[in-house]
């Protein structure tokens, strides 16, 4: 499973969580994986499949913990991203945005792995996938305030 993939999965897991009191995150994390399969048509006619968790345990284990981690940490990401988002504070955002944003900025805090240039390009490209028409624009300027900010 390529990175990108797993960034993906990842993006799925903490959104779903949101809708869940704290306590109950872990739990509602783990109920990601018995989801079905789904599919879509695209605009051409074709199917697409949209949802499929096949994985290795080791993968499921690591997006789990990833997750959760996180979650943990949404208080002092929520306050970095008010910190930047003038007129924009979290409680106002749309649910993928704020999910996206926080993924990256975690991404971009805490995995010494991803470069800042591959987090912000990866949340836009989330952005695009799963947000309005102006969020990859939103959020991409709010991941550059953030990176200038530091």
């Amino acid at each position: 499973m390529t990175r990108r993939e797993m960034r993906e999965h990842c993006f799925k897991m903490l959104f779903g969580t949101g809708f869940y009191p704290a306590e109950e995150a872990a739990e509602q994390a783990e109920r990601y994986f018995e989801s079905p399969e789904e599919e879509d048509t695209a605009e051409d006619g074709s199917t697409v499949l949209i949802h499929q968790v096949d994985m290795k345990e080791s993968q499921r284990e690591f997006l789990t913990a990833r997750v959760r981690d996180m979650a943990e940490k949404i208080p002092e990401l929520d306050e970095r991203l008010n910190a930047v988002a003038q007129g924009w504070k979290t409680r106002r955002m749309g649910k993928v945005e704020l999910t996206i944003l926080r993924q990256a900025l975690y991404e971009m805090t805490y995995d010494s792995e991803v470069p800042e240039k591959v987090a912000i390009n990866e949340a836009v490209d989330l952005a695009k996938k799963y947000g309005g028409k102006d969020s990859s624009a939103f959020i991409n300027g709010i991941l550059a305030k953030l990176v200038t900010a530091e």
